[in-house]
């Protein structure tokens, strides 16, 4: 999954995007609100965390105007303890949720995770198909109840595919969740993690679409 952090702050932004690389995924770093648009205009994204005081554009304005080209990505807010009507104020311009600063490191992991979860039509913290579990809470996976372990890309992978089942994702969609900016992108990247996946889960799990991309079968 790839994410947009949006954050001023030099120590609190560079923690924030060790904290979610250390859980795979690919995270962009914005430092001002219009490079926090010019972003999100310009590449997909599964989540955006923003912080709303920011220099050169004003949080909420950043919000406002995704919300005006109806781009549906989540958003989850952050805002100081004592900040209730900044907190209400980004709700009602179209956030999904908040998290308060200075951050429990352990409840933004897990807003993060519940607001995936709500982006991909799916309630339950456990996804399971064709015999295969996968926790995104623990990173754990099992086939039909045998334990598996995946490298964080192969994880980076499977989760985008198997959260949207009969989805086609192509290569390119899920380099650009693979990878943020300045990472070295490899040629056949997408393919060798697909190549793991099969050999781990089973050949029947991920799919080649001819042409278009790869896809976790609905049934």
């Amino acid at each position: 999954m790839r994410l947009l952090l949006v954050e001023d702050d030099p120590m609190i932004g560079e923690a924030v995007q060790d904290l979610l690389r250390a859980e795979h995924y690919a995270v962009d770093w914005a430092r001002d609100g219009d490079a926090a648009d010019t972003a999100l205009r310009t590449q997909p994204y599964d989540l955006v965390l923003l912080d709303l005081g920011l220099p050169k554009r004003d949080g909420l304005a950043v919000l406002r105007d995704l919300r005006t080209r109806k781009d549906r990505t989540p958003v989850l807010v952050a805002t100081a303890r004592d900040a209730v009507a900044q907190r209400i104020e980004g709700l009602d311009a179209g956030a999904d949720d908040y998290v308060l600063k200075p951050y429990d490191l352990d409840e933004l992991l897990a807003r993060i995770r519940a607001l995936l979860r709500r982006a991909a039509g799916r309630a339950e913290p456990v996804y399971e198909h064709r015999g295969v579990s996968i926790n995104p809470a623990t990173r754990e996976v099992t086939v039909r109840g045998t334990p598996v372990v995946l490298s964080g890309r192969e994880w980076a992978v499977l989760e985008p595919l198997i959260a949207r089942p009969g989805m086609v994702l192509s290569r390119q969609q899920l380099e650009d969740k693979l990878y943020g900016w300045g990472d070295e992108v490899s040629s056949n990247a997408v393919e060798v993690y697909v190549h793991g996946l099969r050999k781990k889960l089973g050949p029947e799990l991920v799919l080649n679409v001819r042409g278009v991309g790869y896809l976790v079968p609905k049934m």
